[in-house]
């Protein structure tokens, strides 16, 4: 029977360890590549602090630092609560319950690689012929977050991506151009899309609305964003409510092709 229960004290080990490992890969996935990361890493260190400190049995400093944690906990919800909605938003989604996604959150598991399922090259090339005749444009590309909810403001439709389409969607005297894009895998499921605008004050004055709906979806879902401006012809990207610094076409490419497979 002693045997038994530590066999079973073991496993239960096992699983704490395992559901933690998930549950923090997770929280740091969402806020990787934003400014909550070196807040999330200050907690951990923390937190390990105040742990080594009740292991040491040093009461006055474990107190004081655990007080902390607890007080502390309101004041974590307010800082994260564009990362709180994005990780209840990625539980409740409904494609979490789909079999392809379910398989590519845990993917991790598997050979990092490029993902083929969206044409990136298609879009880059869009963007750049947009960019170069100063076409706005704005594209939403959904990863693990549904965009079910946005998709709902616009016109439904169903077309396999190609460069052609996206230029014409987004032509100046086309019906379709007002609005955002949303891009799914390989297809555009939906155009004319209105976006949530972000209220966020240290965005530049000199980008307009387009760019602070790309923000605002992006804040509140982990969908990437391409925004072609039309005043400057510039070729903006944001991912988790901010603008991703790049040195070339290329290099655009190459960060948009990991951000989809991860």
């Amino acid at each position: 029977m002693d045997f038994l229960n530590f066999i079973d004290f073991k496993i239960t080990d096992v699983l704490d360890i395992i559901f933690v490992a998930v549950l923090l890969y997770y929280i740091y996935k969402l806020v990787r590549g934003s400014v909550a990361i070196n807040i999330f890493i200050g907690i951990v260190i923390v937190w390990a602090f105040w742990k080594l400190t009740e292991l040491l049995d040093m009461q006055m400093i474990s107190s004081m630092v655990g007080a902390f944690m607890q007080v502390g906990l309101i004041a974590l919800i307010i800082v994260f609560q564009q990362e709180i909605r994005k990780f209840l938003l990625m539980i409740g989604s409904t494609n979490f319950a789909n079999k392809r996604n379910f398989v590519k959150h845990f993917k991790f598991l598997k050979q990092e690689g490029i993902s083929t399922d969206t044409d990136v090259d298609s879009i880059i090339k869009a963007c750049e012929k947009m960019a170069s005749t100063k076409t706005g444009a704005i594209l939403v590309i959904e990863r693990n977050n549904s965009l079910d909810f946005i998709k709902n403001t616009g016109d439904r439709m169903n077309i396999e991506i190609n460069q052609p389409i996206l230029e014409s969607i987004f032509y100046k005297n086309s019906t379709l151009h007002d609005g955002a894009a949303v891009i799914v895998g390989n297809y555009i499921v939906a155009t004319r899309v209105i976006l949530p605008v972000s209220n966020e004050r240290n965005i530049p004055l000199r980008f307009g609305l387009r760019h602070r709906a790309a923000v605002g979806i992006s804040e509140k879902t982990d969908a990437l964003s391409l925004v072609v401006s039309e005043e400057t012809g510039l070729i903006s990207y944001i991912k988790n409510g901010e603008f991703v610094l790049y040195d070339s076409i290329t290099q655009l490419s190459n960060m948009l092709k990991q951000d989809l497979v991860q």
